[in-house]
């Protein structure tokens, strides 16, 4: 087993084995909370530019297959640290969806993604909640303490980077697949709408369970116009998830702008928080964020408390909207705003994932209240 450490920018050093590909990796370290699910966190766009740690002890037992990639391509974490990487994996789904069957490690080493193991995954926890999230960096290639401060502290962190530029598509295209039968929230309607979903780093879920509510995707570039996009003659406009500091997504912010009143509306994490920004209000960055599936959160229209999937390092503060919305979501562990509902226009987000991929089904219907919406306006 090779040497492997991982160091964050204050100078907290954790010494571990490598797994996956060797060499370094820099980003931002968050911990998850989920128990699965490790496939569609290192695929999901939203944690580009950060390593991730699960607290879940034993990581890998299932490997990896063709069916759960949340995006096309590489693995999107920057890098991945668990406390026990289990190397005979077991699953009846290995060998699926025109992928053979590899573990995860092998999985890292071919999209190049640095992972670390035998570390106290508790102790760093922990440190990242008393001390919040921070830059770290993993390396297999060098140990010197002081070298490796410099490169993690050298680093412009992802409040200075336009991340979603790194992971929207390059070109526009048609999305047609449905939800599998055991995440579908509801059958099909009869009569197809068409949205057109903003790609900041969209998951394959969210694209699914929108087919499954009936509707036509076009997926368009982050930075498409939205003159363009009022040119498709589209029932309705999702805003998607993605990685990043949502004030460093300006263009995004313009478009939506000018897309307020035109169209029916939805954010979805990241895209709550541009809708947010877009119509004057504000956006604060989190201690530690939010990451995992197994988050309580009250819809405050209905008084149903739901488990959801969460990622993210961002909040908004709706007050700064002056009226403009009502809270529609709370969350229940530290009480920030997870939902909004314009007072006068078709607009609504939410910042949990609905579509969860991985996580609990119970927010899954809130894919339908978009189709309310639309119907609604029509």
């Amino acid at each position: 087993m090779n040497k492997a450490l991982l160091v964050l920018a204050d100078g907290t050093v954790f010494e571990g084995t490598n797994f996956g590909a060797a060499g370094e990796a820099i980003g931002e370290v968050v911990f998850n909370t989920s128990m699965t699910g490790y496939q569609e966190i290192l695929t999901d766009p939203s944690y580009k530019g950060q390593i991730v740690s699960m607290t879940y002890p034993q990581i890998g037992n299932y490997g990896v297959n063709g069916e759960d990639a949340e995006s096309a391509g590489s693995v999107k974490a920057e890098g991945f640290v668990v406390k026990e990487y289990l190397d005979f994996p077991s699953n009846w789904r290995a060998g699926t969806g025109g992928v053979e069957s590899v573990s995860l490690g092998d999985y890292l080493k071919r999209h190049g993604t640095v992972g670390i193991e035998r570390i106290d995954t508790r102790a760093l926890t922990v440190h990242l909640r008393n001390f919040g999230s921070q830059l770290g960096i993993i390396s297999t290639v060098d140990f010197n303490l002081q070298s490796l401060l410099e490169k993690v502290r050298s680093h412009p962190g992802m409040a200075a980077v336009d991340l979603v530029e790194k992971v929207s598509t390059a070109r526009p295209y048609q999305w047609q697949e449905d939800c599998r039968p055991w995440c579908r929230a509801t059958e099909k309607e009869k009569d197809l709408l068409k949205v057109v979903v903003y790609d900041f780093g969209v998951k394959y879920s969210i694209l699914r369970n929108l087919v499954a509510q009936g509707f036509t995707v076009t997926v368009v570039p982050a930075a498409t116009p939205a003159e363009e996009v009022l040119a498709m003659d589209c029932d309705g406009v999702l805003l998607s998830n993605g990685p990043g500091d949502p004030t460093t997504v300006t263009y995004a912010i313009e478009n939506t702008k000018k897309l307020l009143g035109k169209k029916p509306l939805f954010g979805v994490c990241l895209g709550h928080q541009i809708l947010v920004l877009a119509m004057g209000g504000q956006t604060y960055k989190l201690k530690f964020g939010h990451h995992g599936g197994n988050h309580p959160v009250i819809d405050l229209e209905t008084g149903l408390v739901e488990i959801t999937a969460q990622n993210h390092n961002y909040c908004v503060d709706l007050g700064s909207l002056r009226g403009q919305v009502r809270l529609t979501h709370k969350n229940l562990y530290d009480g920030t705003e997870e939902g909004m509902r314009h007072v006068e226009l078709p607009v609504f987000s939410v910042q949990h994932h609905p579509e969860a991929g991985p996580g609990p089904n119970d927010a899954l219907h809130v894919f339908g209240k978009f189709r309310e919406m639309i119907g609604g306006v029509a």
